[in-house]
């Protein structure tokens, strides 16, 4: 009997996986596209503007330090600037801190706000230091600060906020920001200098 030769594969089912892959990556690639094109459109309809936050006046009252424990309340007023003519924000969550050579001094959180297009909303914060144990170092910078008429502290800001434009509202973003280095000087008479925000989003 005559060996028979086996027939070879078949390479149809290979080809056939091979366009498949190939349409998807096309779809997938076409769908990346309209997505970049959707976000450059509705950059270049709201134009957004960088936001911009300025630490206006700053104050200490009831400053008492003794055996290395701070008590004092620090009154600062945030500046929240946005210049935005289409876009709005929500802040959800804020935390806000006044710290000394990277220690904290005193915390707070602010309730939530909603700022409107082409707004200032200015922001009271009042942080309360009580019996907040300090490093013998810090007492004593802070001691010496103080005796020279004004300390250099830092303003903290830790916010949760969305974007508004239209009636589209965005996902959850964290701001952050870091108001440095304010002069707050133990006498009123003196004219506070503003200061600026460093802003991360």
């Amino acid at each position: 009997m005559a060996n028979q030769t086996p027939a070879a594969p078949s390479s149809q089912p290979r080809r056939q996986s091979s366009s498949l892959l190939r349409i998807i990556a096309i779809i997938l690639l076409s769908l990346i596209i309209l997505v970049g094109l959707a976000v450059l459109i509705i950059w270049l309809s709201v134009k957004p503007r960088k936001l911009i936050y300025t630490i206006e006046s700053a104050s200490i009252h009831n400053y008492n330090l003794s055996h290395d424990l701070l008590n004092a309340t620090f009154d600062f007023e945030l500046r929240a600037y946005n210049p935005n003519t289409k876009l709005s924000i929500y802040y959800d969550r804020i935390e806000t801190k006044v710290t000394y050579d990277d220690t904290t001094l005193a915390f707070n959180n602010l309730p939530p706000f909603y700022q409107p297009r082409k707004n200032v909303t200015r922001l009271g914060l009042n942080l309360v230091s009580k019996d907040v144990v300090l490093f013998p170092g810090i007492s004593k910078n802070l001691r010496m600060e103080k005796n020279s008429g004004e300390i250099e502290v830092e303003v903290r800001v830790k916010a949760k906020v969305r974007f508004k434009v239209g009636i589209w509202k965005s996902n959850h973003r964290t701001l952050k920001l870091l108001c440095a280095p304010i002069m707050v000087h133990v006498s009123s008479s003196k004219i506070f200098d503003r200061t600026y925000c460093d802003i991360d989003l």
